[in-house]
């Protein structure tokens, strides 16, 4: 099962007191990373939220945004305090007495707009309600992103696969090119021979036959096919399984196919072949870069 590691999913919670939103988004990383972010009477909730996200995002670089609204009136107190409220007072008063000429009186409303003389604070809530909405809210949101990720994961399954049958193709096309290898080598060395001695002299077949046996032993990609072929089926397998991180399995299984292309193209010594390596490496390329964004 594949996976994308890109998404973005959206959930909302409302009751009688509150109204919870959460956002999440999520990015290819190559492990584990989740920020949660929560208005900060709510931080005792991150851990319970992390849990979450990691039940759906085990893997990659996945953001949480979480949105609260009080909806009832009665979850803000106001809070008198009459201790600052006599010393603004009492400040005042002696103010007026130690400076003569000044005009007015303390009055209540002068006093009441002085800082923190009244002030409107949120009343406690059950943490373990606001927990229960702020979990519901972040689990609608990471389901939604959980459908977006499977969505694009079949997208990106779609397009390996393709390119899998390509690389099998190429392959085909290398090993029908091998048995004229060693005959072509052979001819060009004969030619050559030739054009440094008397055309009429005779080419010593002995020789020639020993400088393309090594020739052929070097030359040898039968093994490095084989490998080739066996990681395609291995990729069209592992797509098959029912684990649901498959990302580093492919990871491991491109770079091992890369290095098989790497060989055949330090063993080619015909221009078809490494016609067909080019090819056969780009390819491979195009799965890397898609393999990436595979949880």
């Amino acid at each position: 099962m594949a996976k994308s590691m890109t998404g973005f999913g959206r959930g909302e919670y409302v009751d009688e007191l509150r109204s919870v939103s959460v956002e999440v988004r999520s990015v290819n990383h190559r492990y584990s990373d989740i920020n949660i972010r929560l208005p900060r009477s709510y931080q005792f909730a991150e851990d319970s939220l992390k849990s979450i996200v990691k039940e759906y995002a085990p893997r990659g670089k996945v953001d949480l945004f979480v949105y609260v609204e009080n909806a009832a009136a009665e979850n803000v107190e106001l809070q008198l305090n009459l201790v600052l409220a006599r010393n603004y007072a009492e400040s005042l008063n002696l103010l007026k007495s130690q400076i003569p000429g000044l005009r007015g009186e303390a009055n209540l409303e002068m006093i009441a707009s002085f800082p923190d003389v009244i002030k409107a604070i949120p009343a406690e809530e059950d943490e373990e309600v606001v927990l229960q909405a702020l979990t519901k809210a972040a689990r609608a949101a990471c389901e939604n992103l959980l459908q977006m990720k499977l969505a694009e994961g079949v997208e990106l399954a779609a397009d390996i696969l393709e390119r899998n049958d390509m690389i099998e193709n190429i392959a085909d096309d290398i090993e029908k090119y091998t048995p004229d290898v060693v005959k072509n080598y052979v001819q060009k060395m004969k030619d050559r021979i030739k054009e440094l001695v008397d055309a009429e002299a005779e080419v010593p077949e002995d020789r020639i036959l020993l400088e393309a046996a090594v020739f052929a032993d070097k030359s040898n990609i039968t093994e490095e096919l084989v490998r080739l072929r066996s990681h395609c089926a291995q990729m069209r397998a592992i797509f098959k399984e029912e684990d649901e991180q498959i990302g580093k399995k492919l990871d491991f299984l491109v770079q091992e196919m890369n290095r098989e292309a790497n060989t055949i193209g330090s063993k080619a010594n015909d221009i078809r072949i490494t016609s067909d390596v080019l090819a056969l490496k780009a390819e491979i390329e195009k799965i890397r870069e898609q393999v990436q964004n595979i949880e």
